[in-house]
């Protein structure tokens, strides 16, 4: 059927020709409580520094090595994060002509009419571009946003196990082509039977360090122009769930002060069913507006606060500057202790 393709005649040759296009992926173990990853300086460690789980399973794998001919015995890691490295993944988009022009649309041919129509309309963009000049001087350097949720990639409900991948999106292409599956970076995915949690941090770490590289700037060859320029990319924003975001906020979107953006000024109130219920949402209204004033149609109450102030980066440091973070699932607190406090928080409200 294909008498000029040369397609691989075993695994390990289609392996070969994936990494050879630039399409593979890195093996990076970690603990199985997820506590650390072994990377980095900790990349030759056996065992976890936090609980000691040992890095490997009990049993060994028979691993037939085809080069040398032999069987050999290699250990099998308890977890394995596969991890898609993003530098090399943004310079491939440059080495197309049709792609590097689509990359400075929102500069060159975008509508500005104060209309929103792409992410470049909104406010987000246009503060960021005002407090870092320098970075939004070349039309080139990417905004980027992370998509990470979980799913059962069995489609059987009754299996708990949970897969988390993560994924970018690359804003600076236009609106047509900016949220089409085929323009989404796949970054990770993380395995276990269930969701990381907020230990999604442990499992980040790389991504992170090279979107610190990207933002102090990485050559690249531009086709279109045929130089090279340093390229910067930035992470805007983040698309998740409600739960999704607590794990990667940080701030818990559970109970008394459930929202990450109201944070200590949330208005709740318990139930005596055991929930917590928010009614805070008149305090967006005009002063004068007629549903301020009717109680039977809402809690009973009249809104006479304003709504709550933004709370800036120097408050949230300031929140965060004594906290001192602990990862993995032998760190969690029983549940014994939310139950507690959840009737503290009753009683509490039961004696105002």
């Amino acid at each position: 059927m294909f008498p000029f393709a040369k397609i691989p005649q075993s695994c390990q040759d289609m392996k070969r020709l994936i990494k050879d296009l630039g399409l593979g992926y890195d093996k990076i173990h970690s603990c199985p409580n997820n506590c650390m990853l072994y990377w980095g300086d900790q990349k030759n460690q056996q065992c976890c520094n936090v609980c000691d789980k040992s890095r490997w399973m009990n049993e060994n794998i028979e691993d037939v090595n085809a080069d040398e001919g032999g069987a050999q015995l290699r250990k099998k890691p308890v977890k394995v994060l596969r991890y898609f490295p993003l530098i090399p993944r943004l310079q491939r988009l440059f080495m197309s002509s049709k792609m590097t022009e689509s990359m400075r649309w929102h500069n060159d041919q975008r509508t500005d009419d104060r209309l929103l129509r792409h992410p470049a309309d909104s406010l987000a963009w246009k503060s960021f571009d005002m407090r870092f000049s320098s970075f939004a001087s070349d039309p080139r350097n990417m905004r980027l946003g992370l998509a990470a949720d979980g799913f059962n990639p069995f489609k059987i409900m009754s299996t708990s196990y949970s897969t988390w991948p993560v994924v970018l999106v690359p804003c600076n292409l236009p609106p047509w082509i900016c949220m089409k599956q085929t323009s989404f970076i796949l970054s990770m995915i993380i395995p276990g039977e269930k969701g990381p949690g907020n230990d999604i941090d442990i499992y980040l770490q790389p991504l992170i360090e090279e979107l610190k590289q990207l933002w102090s700037g990485v050559e690249t060859y531009d086709v279109l122009r045929k130089e090279n320029f340093y390229l910067r990319a930035a992470l805007l924003w983040t698309i998740n769930d409600f739960p999704a975001y607590a794990n990667l906020s940080g701030w818990s979107t559970k109970g008394r002060y459930a929202c990450p953006c109201c944070a200590a000024q949330t208005c709740s109130k318990w139930l005596y069913n055991g929930k917590f219920s928010y009614m805070g949402h008149r305090r967006w209204l005009d002063g004068n507006h007629k549903f301020r004033f009717q109680r039977t149609l809402f809690d009973g109450t009249e809104e006479y606060k304003g709504a709550p102030q933004q709370t800036v980066r120097s408050e949230i440091l300031f929140m965060l500057k004594d906290i001192n973070f602990s990862y993995g699932k032998m760190n969690q607190p029983p549940n014994t202790q939310s139950k507690r406090r959840s009737r503290d928080e009753s009683d509490d409200e039961s004696d105002e």
